[in-house]
């Protein structure tokens, strides 16, 4: 039964009935094509799809690496191929008028290193932590500084600047010994130093770590100083090390210009010398400063400032300000310092005083309002009223009376010089002012020079007019007065100051001159001749007489600025302006003494004296001969005896005694051997300077080395021979300089600490009646 079915079966299915419908074997494959095509297409597409935007994110990466970052990483490339090393120009030299060199740059180093390819010989890195270690030791650094620097990216980190000569030696050697040949640079350089320390410090000021100036000339002639650095570019291997090739690249330095000044070293010395005298004997609570002047080319000699500071170390408080410098904030710190480098002489203003009676007076004198002695111009009562105010002369108790102008600036009288400025005027006035230059700066290309502040020439009153012909109610600066003053003395030809004489190409040698500039004719020649008539007649019988010096001509005005016309708190302005010789001006002097609180204040009192000795010490050095011609000095009344001290050095002991006894001296030695055969090496004082007979001077062997300090007495006020006791009690000699019965200066401040046997020089003068 089982079998039958089956063959049935087996039957049907080789032979289906006709009605039955067969499965579509074709299509079903083609459909199942289909979709595994679509499948691949819709695979294809997506995978070009992330193909083009792969090479469209390729494309834009590309032209962001090449176009947006190309500059960038060419520089970081270029860096890791070479090594760029700066060459540093040579500041020029600045020298004053005779050659001696006032600021200069002496040859230092500058240490880098090229972080990461620091490398032995052998080619292996340098470990950060030891070559952190081992620069901080050498420099003198803080290692977490030095090794922040050493693990840097950048290609290259500046160690250490301005590296004395030592120390470049001991990083030569530990490189030698270490092995290390790449990595670390060492690179010419120069520092900025001042010979002279606090020499002209106000005038040359000081430059930076980085050789750029930074206050005073060094400010104002930065460009011309600088120069242009140089470079060294090679290439540089994977190690950093570089490949000598003839790619390499070397441009030179350019060094700055040299600078010659108008300054002279020696009469600059003696401005210096003499004004810090004054500030500490008179107790200057401002200090002072004294402009030296040519007023035929405006060539300023000297112009010094005291309190002044050391340029080697501008930052360290000097020793006024040291007294309160823990004192102040930080704010007050910083002003003070700025106040401490400023150059007051150019930058700061004051009232003038009867200083500026000169300039009234010339104004008066080419206006032909007046003449230096028609009869009795003026009158003085004592005081004068403008406009309800009571204007004081200075000389109350003995008033002037009827006066001409030269008797009125013999006596430095206020009220004549108050009708002479109401009758000039404002409009004549301030015309001439202009014409002097004095509402604008002198252009002398000092840094920081200041202008004058003056009233409103349409607003102003006859009372500030009034004070005004006497030097009051306005500011100037005292290089803008010595330079309009200069102009009356030099044929009324006002000259701009000059402070800059030459550059000199250091690369060329080519010279550039600075020419003088005239810049106009103020007066004419004749009132310029009549002012320096005048201006002696001060001197001789007025309130100058302190500033004239025996056998030459000088001229001169003082001045006394008062607290009642200005701030209380600044104090009286003592001042002396002095010409010489009056015959043909060839010098002027303008000292000024900010806030005494000595014994006196006067301009006549206090700065005639350093106006005497100034002249007295650059007259000659200047090849200014003596003269005595419209000289009214008396001579001398001293009968002592002078002698000139020989020279004993060399000679024995026995034989220098028998000399200098023999002379007419005392002879003072603490010698212990044989006489007879030990020399003297050393004498105090030294030959050739003329010394009253029995002064006393000390002798010195090779063997006697100690030398005994003493203080110098204050001689000031004091007759001939009461100074010259004083200094003999203390064991120095004594110079006596002029004819006169007072001493009224002395060439070392009272309190000096000076060897034994030093000699003082003192100038003598007759008592003044007047010293305004």
């Amino acid at each position: 039964m089982q079998k039958g079915i089956s063959k049935k079966t087996n039957k049907l299915a080789k032979n289906p009935p006709a009605n039955v419908s067969k499965p579509n074997t074709k299509s079903s494959k083609n459909a199942e094509d289909s979709a595994i095509k679509k499948l691949r297409s819709r695979k294809l597409i997506t995978v070009m799809f992330f193909a083009f935007l792969l090479l469209l994110l390729l494309v834009i990466r590309l032209f962001w690496i090449e176009i947006v970052q190309g500059a960038e990483y060419k520089e970081i490339a270029y860096n890791q191929q070479t090594i760029n090393r700066i060459i540093s120009p040579k500041r020029g030299t600045i020298y004053d008028s005779t050659g001696m060199a006032l600021a200069v740059s002496s040859r230092v180093d500058t240490v880098t290193i090229n972080p990461g390819k620091v490398r032995y010989s052998s080619n292996k890195k340098v470990e950060s932590e030891l070559l952190a270690k081992k620069l901080a030791e050498i420099f003198e650094l803080e290692y977490d500084s030095v090794l922040e620097k050493v693990n840097s990216t950048s290609s290259v980190e500046t160690i250490a600047k301005k590296v004395e000569q030592d120390k470049i030696t001991k990083l030569k050697e530990w490189m030698n010994e270490s092995k290390i040949t790449a990595g670390i640079n060492i690179d010419e350089d120069y520092k900025r130093y001042y010979p002279y320390n606090n020499f002209a410090s106000s005038i040359l000021g000081f430059c930076g770590t980085d050789n750029q100036g930074l206050w005073g000339l060094e400010n104002s002639l930065d460009e011309t100083l600088t120069g242009t650095p140089g470079k060294i570019m090679t290439s540089a291997n994977v190690a950093g090390q570089e490949i000598p090739d003839e790619n390499r690249q070397y441009i030179a330095a350019q060094n700055g210009n040299d600078v010659i000044l108008s300054i002279d070293y020696k009469i600059q010395s003696i401005a210096e010398k003499y004004l810090k005298q004054a500030v500490i004997e008179n107790g200057c609570e401002n200090g002072g400063n004294v402009i030296i002047m040519n007023p035929e080319t405006g060539d300023i000699y000297a112009m010094a400032n005291y309190p002044d500071y050391d340029l080697n170390s501008p930052y360290t408080p000097n020793e006024k300000l040291s007294k309160t410098w823990e004192e102040l904030s930080s704010e007050e710190k910083t002003n003070s310092l700025y106040e401490m480098w400023r150059n007051k002489a150019a930058s700061a203003t004051y009232e003038p005083g009867s200083t500026f009676k000169l300039i009234t007076a010339s104004i008066a004198l080419e206006e032909g309002i007046v003449e230096p002695d028609y009869p009795k111009d003026f009158v003085c009562n004592g005081h004068y009223t403008v406009d309800g105010v009571d204007v004081s002369c200075w000389n109350q108790i003995n008033p002037h009376g009827k006066t001409n102008l030269r008797e009125a600036l013999e006596g430095s009288c206020n009220p004549a010089f108050i009708q002479l400025g109401l009758k000039i005027g404002v409009p004549r006035f301030y015309r001439y002012m202009r014409a002097f230059g004095l509402f604008e700066s002198t252009h002398s290309g000092l840094y920081g020079e200041s202008n004058s502040i003056m009233h409103d020439e349409n607003r102003i009153l006859k009372i500030e007019l009034a004070t005004m012909a006497f030097g009051q109610r306005f500011t100037i600066t005292p290089l803008q007065l010595i330079t309009a003053v200069s102009a009356i003395v030099n044929d009324g030809v006002l000259m701009q100051p000059r402070v800059v004489k030459q550059t000199v190409n250091t690369d060329t040698g080519v010279v550039t001159n600075i020419d003088p500039v005239k810049v106009r004719q103020v007066i004419s020649k004749e009132t310029s001749e009549e002012m320096c008539d005048m201006l002696r007649s001060v001197v001789v019988d007025g309130t100058g007489g302190n500033a004239d010096v025996k056998g030459f001509s000088i001229g001169g005005k003082s001045g006394t600025s008062e607290p009642k016309y200005t701030s209380k708190a600044d104090g009286y302005v003592a001042s002396f302006i002095g010409v010489a010789p009056t015959t043909d001006v060839k010098v002027v002097v303008l000292v000024t003494l900010y806030k005494p609180t000595g014994r006196q204040h006067q301009g006549g009192e206090i700065a005639a004296p350093v106006v005497n000795q100034i002249f007295t010490d650059i007259l000659p050095y200047l090849g200014i001969s003596s003269s005595n011609n419209n000289t009214s000095i008396a001579p001398s009344t001293s009968t002592r005896t002078e002698i000139l001290l020989s020279d004993v050095r060399n000679k024995t002991f026995a034989e220098a005694e028998k000399t200098l006894k023999n002379a007419g001296f005392k002879v003072v030695s603490s010698i212990a051997s044989d006489k007879e055969s030990t020399l003297v090496s050393d004498q105090v004082p030294k030959p050739g300077v003329k010394l009253i007979k029995n002064s006393t001077i000390y002798l010195y062997t090779q063997d006697d080395t100690v030398r005994v300090s003493v203080s110098v007495p204050d001689l000031r006020g004091m007759s001939a021979d009461q100074a010259i006791n004083s200094v003999r009690s203390k064991d120095l000699n004594i110079i006596l300089d002029g004819s006169g019965n007072s001493v009224i200066s002395q060439d070392y401040v009272y309190g000096t600490q000076v060897e034994k046997g030093t000699v003082i020089t003192v100038t003598m003068k007759d008592e003044l009646k007047e010293a305004r």
